[in-house]
């Protein structure tokens, strides 16, 4: 089988359900942010990781794919076969819960950085919120998917742990954290 179909050549892609629908539909952009939330997740994975989080990782990388399978059945009409459910939102509860439980408190907002892999958690987190955000999009504009709200909980919840495993990244690698400071440019030009 080719890789190459060019029935996308003219700005239309395929759907379930066999529709084709522009390139720049919400339901598209959607699917293609998660997409890249979980392209970023395998980069992390690539990085030196214990397994606990490399195996957390990867499920969260089955579960997207699970998001983006629903998303491009928004269009069909036909029910969703599968799709995110309660417990994947407690296991990302758990496990916020989990890998925060040792991190200092925050006093004051904190500068993304820090190692690479906590940099990219970061990244990662950023995307997220972005799908996010294309999830809402799609609620707002009555698409007719009543898994919608599960995805933007989940994706709510997966930035939140990607911003932990940030913070315990660079904890546990010995890099501290560099809080934001406002007005700080200010201070110091006087």
């Amino acid at each position: 089988m080719k890789i190459y179909t060019k029935t996308g050549d003219k700005g239309e892609t395929g759907v379930l359900g066999g529709m084709r629908v522009s390139k720049t539909d919400l339901v598209i952009r959607a699917v293609g942010e998660v997409d890249e939330t979980n392209s970023y997740l395998g980069l992390v994975r690539s990085f030196e990781l214990g397994s606990e989080i490399v195996d957390l990782l990867a499920g969260i990388q089955s579960d997207l794919f699970v998001i983006g399978s629903m998303l491009a059945n928004c269009k069909s009409g036909e029910p969703d076969a599968i799709a995110v459910r309660e417990q994947n939102v407690a296991s990302l509860e758990n496990a916020i819960d989990y890998f925060s439980s040792s991190l200092p408190v925050m006093n004051s907002f904190i500068l993304p950085g820090g190692t690479q892999t906590g940099a990219h958690l970061h990244i990662s987190r950023c995307v997220c919120r972005r799908a996010e955000r294309s999830v809402v999009d799609l609620m707002q504009n009555g698409e007719p998917s009543s898994d919608l709200n599960q995805t933007a909980i989940f994706l709510n919840r997966l930035s939140d742990l990607l911003f932990v495993l940030a913070r315990r990244g660079n904890m546990d690698a010995g890099t501290p954290e560099i809080n934001w400071l406002p007005n700080a440019d200010a201070a110091n030009e006087s």
